[in-house]
C-alpha cells in the first residue's frame, strides 16, 4: 500500500482578514506558521518519499515545515494544476465590502457555487477540470514507483481531491471546510518494492508568476477548463 497525504497551507493574512486571495501570493500570519507546524507534527511519524506544492509561498512554506521531519523525501515538484482557485478581479477585495456593495446572495454564488466563476476568474468546476488530470497522473505515478506522497494544496484545490478519493457528490464537495492544521490520508494499492523516481519522472506544470487572472492569455491552465464555461 502507498499513501497520499493531502493538507492545506497555513492561514494567511488574507484568510484572516477575509479577503479573496486566489493567485495572489499572500503570506502567513503567526497562526499560519503554527498551523503548518501542527500539520508537520501530525505527519512526523509517516514516511514521505516525494512531495508536491504550487508555486505560491503559502504552499511551499507549509511543505517546507512538513519536510523538516522527512529526510527520506528526495523529490519535490511544483505543479500549479492544484493551485488555489483564481478569483479574478475580486482578488484582494474584502468579503464584507463586496457584500455591502453587491449583496450576500451574489457573494454566496461566487464563494460557494460550483459553476459560477467570478469576473475573469475560475469556478470550482474549472478548478476541478485541472485538478483531475493531476490526480490521474498522480495515481499512475504512485502505482509505478510505489512511493508515499505529500501534497501541500489549497482550500479549493483540495475539494476535487477529496471528492475523488472520498467518493463525494458535488453538493458534498462544496460543503467541505478544509482545515489549516491537519491532513487527509488516502491509500493506493500497489505491488512490488519502492523505487525512487528520477527527477524526470514528473513533468511540472507551472503557471507564470506574473499571471493573476484566469483569462490572461499566458494562463497555461486554460487548456484544462476551457470547456467548463
Amino acid at each position: 500500500m502507498a499513501k497520499i497525504y493531502l493538507f492545506r497551507h497555513g492561514q494567511t493574512h488574507f484568510n484572516k482578514a477575509k479577503r479573496f486571495t486566489g493567485w495572489l501570493d499572500a503570506t502567513w500570519t503567526k497562526e499560519g506558521n503554527s498551523n503548518a507546524k501542527s500539520t508537520a507534527g501530525k505527519l512526523s511519524g509517516k514516511r514521505i518519499d516525494v512531495a508536491f506544492c504550487s508555486h505560491l509561498k503559502r504552499s511551499k512554506n507549509t511543505l517546507r515545515e512538513v519536510l523538516k521531519y522527512h529526510r527520506e523525501c528526495e523529490r519535490v515538484w511544483v505543479d500549479d494544476r492544484m493551485i488555489e482557485r483564481c478569483y479574478g478581479t475580486l482578488q484582494g477585495k474584502s468579503h464584507a465590502q463586496f457584500i455591502a456593495w453587491h449583496g450576500k446572495e451574489l457573494f454566496d454564488r461566487y464563494h460557494r457555487a460550483y459553476d459560477f466563476p467570478p469576473p475573469k476568474g475560475e469556478s470550482v468546476k474549472m478548478v476541478e477540470r485541472r485538478v483531475r488530470p493531476f490526480i490521474r497522473d498522480l495515481v499512475r505515478f504512485v502505482k509505478k514507483y510505489r512511493v508515499n506522497v505529500a501534497i501541500s494544496a489549497h482550500g479549493n484545490s483540495m475539494r476535487p481531491f477529496r471528492r475523488h478519493f472520498e467518493k463525494l457528490s458535488v453538493r458534498e464537495m462544496m460543503a467541505l471546510e478544509n482545515p489549516y492544521d491537519d491532513f487527509f490520508e488516502y491509500t493506493v494499492r500497489t505491488r512490488g518494492p519502492r523505487i525512487m523516481p528520477p527527477k524526470s519522472a514528473w513533468a511540472e506544470v507551472r503557471l507564470p508568476k506574473h499571471v493573476f487572472l484566469a483569462t490572461d492569455r499566458h494562463n497555461i491552465l486554460k487548456r484544462y477548463y476551457r470547456k467548463a464555461r
